[in-house]
């Protein structure tokens, strides 16, 4: 067992295992090393255990980042297109669902017996159950301790992770590491995540727990057309994670039950043809049945749609498509799929990964302040920041 290594990957998650290989097959000796006891565990919970390894829509503009254009450099350097050609050279059949999104027709696992197969063809070191603590540059090498063992190496690359899903072993580790050298950090809150309501709406909608529509969400400018989930502590599905990396306590949500249906004109069609209806009848028609009771519950109207004034019917129009909600919070770090924030991108290169004042120190993945959509984006960002590292260790 090696002492002394040109590069060692600290988290052995997607970002890590990618880089690991890529840099093992242009001749580095490279030894990786994680403090859980197996790797790879937000690969195998992701998609359902059907892993959404990439999106075929991925560009730029669906990152959230203090620098929105850090990214092209690495995203252009190694594709969608090239990890989908990776998983193909694996025959591993995927398949595509709405949005771009691509998934594997079997388990999860498929990726990451992948990653470890490529890490054992290049000869990658790898280590369980290590953790690395006495961090030190020592000239133009890093010195630190692997289970208490003086360990060197050329490049250190820290593909840790942020904080979501601490059940799995995340932590903060990277940011300190960051801190440790002079790095800013961006603030990191927890992102692609349920939202959760004050008790007083969540009593008025926890007999809606359970119920699933499509709808289109908004906040701060920015919309996602995607399902929208009730549950007993609040909102989730699709639209409300994807709003969530945009959300801030405070900040109102717009909820349109039923994108681009005009449903003033459908009501006072509804009133002419059938006035004597009543109006949690008419509105059931238009949404799922204990949806439609409780925005005309909210909207405190009662009786048949032949009753009700265009000024009525408008404040049921408002209520399907311009709800607007005021969440008390998110779920946090206990079930976000991603922590927003993280490495400051000013100080690290757009083309390697390599932080500007510490030569030889890379961060990638989920660390740096990138984080992507819901729908494989955080994947990719994962294998496209480790190629660039991968490129430039030495």
């Amino acid at each position: 067992m090696s002492n002394s290594y040109d590069v060692i990957i600290i988290g052995a998650g997607a970002a890590g295992m990618f880089c690991a290989f890529t840099a093992a097959q242009r001749g580095c000796s490279v030894l990786i090393v994680d403090h859980a006891k197996s790797v790879g565990e937000k690969i195998r919970i992701s998609g359902g255990g059907r892993c959404n390894f990439t999106n075929t829509r991925t560009d730029h503009h669906a990152f959230l980042s203090q620098n929105p254009h850090f990214v092209k450099s690495a995203l252009s350097q190694y594709t969608h297109y090239d990890f989908i050609d990776l998983v193909d050279r694996y025959g591993i059949d995927w398949h595509e669902k709405a949005l771009g999104q691509l998934f594997c027709d079997g388990q999860s696992n498929q990726i990451i017996d992948l990653l470890l197969n490529e890490m054992s063809q290049a000869g990658v070191e790898l280590r369980l159950h290590t953790v690395a603590t006495e961090i030190e540059k020592d000239g133009d090498q890093f010195e630190l301790r692997l289970n208490g063992q003086k360990t060197r190496c050329n490049s250190l690359v820290i593909a840790s992770g942020g904080k979501s899903i601490p059940k799995i072993g995340a932590t903060g580790f990277g940011y300190q590491i960051a801190e440790q050298f002079g790095l800013n950090i961006i603030e990191t809150r927890p992102a692609l995540v349920p939202l959760t309501f004050e008790k007083v709406l969540l009593e008025q909608t926890s007999k809606l727990s359970g119920i699933s529509t499509n709808a289109r969400i908004s906040c701060n400018g920015i919309s996602f057309n995607e399902a929208l989930l009730f549950t007993h502590r609040g909102l989730s599905g699709p639209s409300i994670l994807q709003i969530s990396s945009l959300w801030r306590e405070g900040d109102e949500i717009i909820i349109s039950l039923r994108p681009d249906f005009d449903a003033l004109a459908a009501l006072k069609q509804a009133r002419d043809d059938h006035g004597k209806k009543a109006i949690t009848t008419i509105v059931a028609d238009i949404l799922p049945s204990r949806v439609a009771e409780f925005l005309v519950e909210h909207t405190k109207l009662s009786g048949t749609i032949g009753g009700l004034s265009n000024a009525d019917l408008e404040k049921i129009s408002t209520a399907i498509n311009d709800w607007r909600v005021k969440p008390a919070g998110s779920e946090g770090y206990r079930t976000a799929e991603v922590t927003l924030g993280g490495i400051d991108t000013n100080e690290l290169s757009s083309k390697t990964m390599e932080a500007k004042s510490v030569p030889g120190l890379y961060f990638i993945g989920e660390v740096v302040d990138v984080t992507g959509w819901l729908g494989g984006y955080n994947f990719q960002w994962a294998w496209s920041s480790a190629w660039a590292a991968g490129q430039n260790v030495n």
